[in-house]
Order: structure tokens, then sequence, then C-alpha cells
């Protein structure tokens, strides 16, 4: 396999100089970024399903989810339906939440 001719001087500087421009575009457009302060079509069901989630139905689901694993656990002899019970309910649970942080992260402008 051959291997590319190494660069002069000059291609070096030319390489240097496009990356610093490319990512000087790069960080004059991500100032200007405005993902994620549109799209209310859909935050009425946002907050129903997390009102569910959140509330009264979840507990219920969650508490549901434990009662199979503890049923799921005996069947089997093993503890691990009554542990993936309890990791499937607080999923559930906390679900929301984790979204809203992932999705609403905003970085620093240095």
């Amino acid at each position: 396999m051959l291997s590319p001719p190494p660069l002069s001087g000059r291609d070096r500087r030319t390489l240097l100089f496009a990356g610093i421009a490319a990512t000087l575009v790069v960080m004059a457009i991500s100032a200007t970024a405005t993902a994620g302060t549109t799209g209310t079509e859909f935050s009425a069901l946002y907050t129903l399903l997390t009102g569910w989630m959140t509330g009264f139905l979840g507990r219920v689901v969650a508490v549901i989810f434990i009662i199979i694993g503890v049923i799921a656990g005996a069947a089997r002899q093993s503890i691990m339906g009554f542990v993936l019970g309890i990791a499937a309910g607080v999923g559930m649970f906390l679900a929301p939440a984790i979204v809203d942080g992932v999705v609403t992260a905003t970085l620093p402008v240095l």
C-alpha cells in the first residue's frame, strides 16, 4: 500500500488556516443556535404524559412492576425479578426528569 507524500510547509499552513477558519465559523454559528426554543405543538401532550408518569398513575404502575417482579422472582426462585421490578418502577418514575435534564441542557458560552 502506498502512503501519501509528506506535506510541505505551505500545505501545513494552509491546512492549519482552514482548520482555524472552520472552527471560527462553527463558533459564530453556534452562538445563534435556537434549537429547542420552539415546538410548542406537543407541549400539552408532554405535560399530560409527564403528569401521568410522575403522578398517581405512575406510582400505581411502579407498584404493579414491583409486584410482578416479586411474583416472577418467586416463580424462578431468583431475586432478579424483584430487582428488575424495582428498576422498572424507579426508571419510569424518574424518566421525565432525566429527559428534561438531557433535552434542556445548555452549555455556557466561553
